[in-house]
């Protein structure tokens, strides 16, 4: 009877530690579990110590909330202009709801799968191959929100979709690089004419600059040239001036006039003398012995001038 007592108390033990096993559920942190209750839905346990009925309840479905990377495979798509393009992508979902995760869909993992790769040919198709290139953003909007509208049933929450690559054919990819070089050669010929456009206008314009400067040095010059010529003018005309001013003062001076009468006497004199020197011939005047007769002659003009009026009157004799 004792042994078999300790038998049973032992089952009892083995039985209960069991039984407290199989109650208490830890979930990790951004985790949720699914329980059901004799085959049906019961409740979704959350992160932390959670207790079940044993051989009751089970633990149907355990879901990450994580936000998950899925891989979609590459396809072929159509385009508008009916080329085709090697398209690969990833996507990027999140479960937010774990009971519709569980029986919205048998999977929803392959469902987005093959939802995204159906959608994906339908946008592309839309476009024609250069603008595949150009609108990645809408391409990549489109997909997402119809994924996001189809997803909701399924308890996932679609965040973005990437396209990784886009590959169109050999022949189109020749073809593509061959537009680019034409296009960069066209732009490098253009902007070489441009160049030669600008240097052409850089040369005559320097050509007329330096034309209008040289004119307006020469004008400069010119102007310079007969200001002091003018000038120079002005200075003998003042200087004569000023020398008659003092021939005349000095004539109404006393004795001012019998210096004139001599100056002008040496000075026919002198001159009569050059002339016999510098020529074989001379014609000299009849009455060449009587030069008292021409200087009279000639200072009776100075006299003259001396009594007009503005004068000092006739200067004593």
């Amino acid at each position: 009877m004792g042994g078999g007592s300790f038998a049973v108390a032992a089952i009892v033990l083995v039985l209960a530690i069991v039984f407290v096993v199989r109650a208490l559920r830890i979930v990790p942190h951004q985790h949720a579990w699914i329980v059901e209750r004799l085959g049906r839905y019961d409740r979704t346990l959350a992160p932390g110590l959670n207790f079940v009925i044993p051989f009751v309840d089970r633990v149907a479905y355990k879901h990450s909330l994580k936000e998950i990377p899925l891989d979609v495979p590459s396809q072929v798509c159509i385009t508008k202009d009916n080329t085709q393009l090697t398209v690969d992508g990833v996507l990027y979902f999140q479960v937010t709801d774990p009971m519709r995760a569980s029986y919205g869909s048998s999977n929803y993992i392959p469902a987005i799968t093959q939802l995204a790769q159906t959608t994906l040919r339908s946008v592309i198709g839309k476009l024609e191959l250069d603008k595949t290139f150009e609108e990645r953003d809408f391409i990549n909007s489109s997909v997402v929100s119809a994924l996001d509208e189809a997803a909701l049933n399924w308890g996932v929450k679609v965040l973005r979709y990437e396209i990784k690559d886009l590959t169109p054919p050999n022949e189109i990819l020749r073809a593509m690089q061959a537009q680019i070089t034409a296009e960069r050669e066209k732009r490098a010929r253009i902007a070489e004419s441009e160049g030669r456009k600008q240097e052409q206008i850089n040369l005559a314009t320097g050509e007329r600059e330096s034309f209008i400067q040289r004119s307006e040095g020469e004008r400069q010059a010119e102007v310079n040239r007969a200001m002091g010529e003018a000038a120079a003018i002005q200075a003998v005309a003042d200087a004569t001036a000023r020398a008659i001013e003092r021939i005349g003062a000095s004539i109404r001076q006393p004795g001012g006039l019998e210096a004139v009468n001599l100056q002008v006497a040496e000075k026919f004199v002198d001159a009569l003398g050059r002339m016999a020197k510098e020529n074989n011939t001379m014609i000299v005047p009849a009455n060449l012995a009587d030069v008292s007769t021409l200087v009279a002659a000639a200072t009776s003009v100075i006299r003259r001038q001396a009594d007009l009026p503005g004068g000092a009157g006739r200067p004593a004799g």
